[in-house]
């Protein structure tokens, strides 16, 4: 049980670690708050393929049945070229077989929402406020807020992404630890956009950007673009649209037709294609998690999953060590970073794929593609990456009855 100095835990951030350790506290009889900047939950992003070690989080949490109700079973990923001819790509069965099946791919605002769902009748929940200051008085955290005041819990947490106000707050300015690779990104949704193809992955490249189509439930499609981007980015919706219909508006492909729709559309995402370096994840009473702490980047395909298993480990580590915040962060730490690294060299490698930079490039990434229909080939050659070693620990969850998850079944 949590030890009475140290049970109200702040969490900042609403999207996936901050619901997920709030579940686990709240399963270790910690009593978490859940802060939100923006007034609700949000929608559209991108899709992500979920497996590994955040697959078993979730199983523990009963919401696999959720998760597959909601996802997408995908059967392909096509490469094409400027007429829609299919130039390269291959079946993905490969890796199902290679996660005995434990493979998904949903959109991230749906996990987002489906996690939230765990915890809302139980957690108390603001959404449209901020953490505005942070100071640590001993024993406790004064926290004031952009609009509710100031109040005081035993322990913070940042759990709010690649732009955390938690680590500005505690550890200092972004670009201390943010490293970019080179890339931009950005994403959003449509209704009855044709050609529909279901379960199918498209995927158009030119030098320096890549433009991709996946059909969603609801006759919706997603549109995801993937740009070198060397120098800042602009913030404003307007300035972003501009950017993609500049480096998109030579008429290759469907992009004319995807523009078009993207003049329309009120929920564009755009941001930097980068990853979180730090040398502690923890300060004082003050820790941060997921990508705030150690964001992999989108091109990791793992961000969320990893988000997860360091929620569940943290919350853990402090159930495991009642009353004493110190060691437990330092337990968290020392158990994830190097997983954690790993995971980040791979998405360098991998951030290349997206969108190479020059005509060889793509062409050699297609023929590695076309490879990959070779029996054997795409497990020899993606099995290492897709395979997760790490095995989530059993932690004395003391109230893990009350609240509706699953004991965790032999890991296959």
């Amino acid at each position: 049980m949590a030890d009475a100095g140290n049970r109200s835990v702040l969490i900042s951030g609403a999207g996936i670690a901050g619901p997920t350790l709030a579940f686990w506290l709240k399963a270790g009889g910690f009593e978490p708050v859940l802060v939100e900047h923006a007034p609700s939950l949000r929608r559209g992003g991108y899709v992500i393929d979920f497996w590994g070690t955040g697959y078993d989080i979730a199983e523990r949490m009963g919401l696999l049945p959720a998760i597959h109700r909601e996802g997408y079973r995908v059967r392909e990923l096509r490469v094409v070229g400027d007429a829609g001819q299919r130039l390269a790509g291959f079946g993905v069965d490969v890796l199902h077989e290679l996660t005995n099946g434990r493979y998904v791919t949903l959109a991230r605002s749906t996990l987002s929402r489906l996690l939230f769902e765990e915890i809302r009748d139980s957690v108390e929940v603001i959404f449209d406020d901020a953490i505005a200051g942070l100071e640590e008085r001993g024993d406790h955290v004064q926290v004031t807020f952009e609009r509710g005041g100031a109040r005081t819990f035993d322990l913070v947490v940042g759990t709010d992404g690649l732009h955390s106000r938690v680590r500005a707050l505690a550890f200092g300015p972004q670009q201390r630890f943010e490293t970019s690779l080179g890339y931009g990104v950005a994403a959003f949704e449509v209704e009855g956009y044709r050609p529909r193809e279901e379960d199918v992955y498209v995927m158009h490249g030119r030098p320096g950007r890549m433009l991709g189509r996946f059909t969603l439930h609801n006759d919706r499609t997603l549109f995801l673009f993937v740009f070198t981007a060397d120098g800042a980015l602009p913030d404003a919706p307007d300035n972003q649209k501009a950017l993609l219909r500049r480096r998109y508006g030579d008429g290759a492909w469907e992009a004319p037709r995807i523009l078009e729709a993207l003049d329309g559309s009120r929920d564009l995402y755009f941001d930097r294609v980068s990853q979180i370096r730090m040398p502690r994840w923890s300060r004082g009473r003050l820790a941060l998690v997921g990508d705030s702490a150690a964001c992999v980047s989108l091109v990791a395909g793992q961000g969320s999953a990893l988000a997860m298993t360091a929620a569940y480990v943290l919350a853990g580590e402090l159930v495991r060590a009642p009353g004493d915040h110190a060691t437990a962060f330092r337990r968290y730490e020392d158990s994830l970073r190097s997983w954690i690294e790993l995971k980040q060299r791979g998405a360098e490698r991998f951030a290349a794929a997206f969108a190479p930079r020059t005509s060889p490039g793509i062409w050699f990434r297609n023929t590695v593609l076309r490879a990959f229909t070779i029996p054997g080939l795409a497990r020899w050659a993606v099995g290492r990456e897709i395979t997760d070693t790490l095995a989530p620990p059993d932690y004395p969850w003391p109230r893990r009855g009350a609240l509706g998850g699953r004991d965790m079944p032999p890991r296959p």
